[in-house]
């Protein structure tokens, strides 16, 4: 490929021995479209056999972040009408975040700022994960009547304990302590130092990517008691029980969150976590993940939560059902149901 990329919302290009994907959305934080999913896509592909490409670096343009998710604009109108425009999105997401995980030369995500949803697919499995004293790290899909996608439930499987449970239910943003303590960061840097990230990988310096000081305290580490305590088990409904009971008031707080959001996005997160732990891997992860989005652009709750939380901005979406205990086990299970036909076949 040219050293430069066509794609407007992406721009590929090469700089001596790395290979660089910057994403190029600033004014949406770079929210993933169809187009830069292509672009990044034909970037790893035309670089994989190139052992020129020493170290694939991604990043977001501007200073807000490297990625603010998916285009939640277009799922919605996809869920709306052609549902056939959302699955093309997701299907073709899901190659490049297991482009990125497998390109067998070492990939570098800067994290800094916000990184959320789909950003956390494709920065989730890099080599190394940078992140700063303003990194954001989010699967906030519950409040939007969706669940953590993009290969996260493995991630989140992984976390000490049921850190990952509490993160993906309450959709909890993570600071760089608690992204590094959960596994899904790597190294601490300031944002200044950020910058000189590139320097570093073009004179071959991989491994002097180290932590440069101690990051912001996070929240995670204190809580390990109430979490792990609260969060076991299966059942959502016990869970938010627990939770509610529970004499920590941040543990009342969660419990007053997983109460906000859609019950069945809850039940369907809490079922795809403990699969993750079950069957771990990116690969079978994806798979899951894909029948789980096909099944929520025919369920209610994901075009209420678009439209509540972020076209009307009402912050108050009706849920069906409204309650956790109305949630069938039944239901939950059609989620994760083969596709037939409308499977998805990730490349070997």
């Amino acid at each position: 490929m040219p050293d430069t990329d066509t794609h407007e919302e992406v721009n590929a290009r090469r700089e001596g021995q790395l290979g660089r994907i910057t994403l190029n959305r600033p004014k949406s934080i770079n929210a993933l479209t169809l187009d830069m999913i292509r672009g990044a896509t034909e970037a790893l592909r035309a670089w994989w056999d190139d052992p020129s490409v020493q170290v694939v670096v991604l990043d977001g343009a501007g200073d807000r972040g490297l990625c603010a998710g998916g285009d939640i604009t277009l799922v919605r109108d996809s869920a709306l009408g052609d549902h056939a425009v959302a699955a093309e999105l997701w299907r073709e997401e899901y190659v490049l975040d297991l482009l990125m995980a497998t390109f067998p030369r070492p990939v570098v995500a800067l994290m800094d700022g916000v990184v959320m949803g789909g950003g956390v697919g494709l920065a989730g499995r890099a080599d190394v994960r940078v992140v700063t004293e303003r990194s954001r790290v989010a699967m906030p899909e519950v409040l939007i009547g969706l669940a953590p996608d993009c290969g996260s439930a493995d991630l989140l499987a992984r976390a000490p304990g049921e850190l990952g449970t509490h993160v993906a239910l309450t959709s909890m943003h993570l600071g760089a302590a608690d992204a590094l303590l959960c596994g899904l960061a790597d190294v601490y840097l300031t944002p200044d130092q950020v910058a000189g990230v590139l320097q570093t990988l073009q004179r071959g310096g991989l491994a002097e990517l180290r932590s440069s000081g101690e990051p912001p305290p996070g929240e995670l580490a204190a809580a390990r008691g109430w979490i792990d305590e609260c969060y076991a088990g299966d059942d959502p409904a016990a869970i938010v029980d627990r939770l509610a009971a529970h004499p920590e008031p941040a543990a009342q707080d969660a419990a007053r969150r997983l109460g906000s959001v859609s019950p069945t996005a809850v039940a369907v997160t809490l079922r795809a976590l403990r699969a993750a732990a079950e069957e771990p891997g990116l690969a079978p992860c994806l798979v899951r993940d894909y029948r789980m989005v096909r099944r929520f652009l025919e369920h209610p709750d994901l075009v209420e939560g678009i439209t509540a939380r972020v076209v009307d901005r009402t912050h108050t979406p009706r849920w069906s059902p409204a309650r956790l205990a109305d949630v069938r086990a039944a239901d939950v299970d059609a989620f994760f149901a083969p596709l037939g036909a409308d499977e998805l076949h990730l490349p070997g």
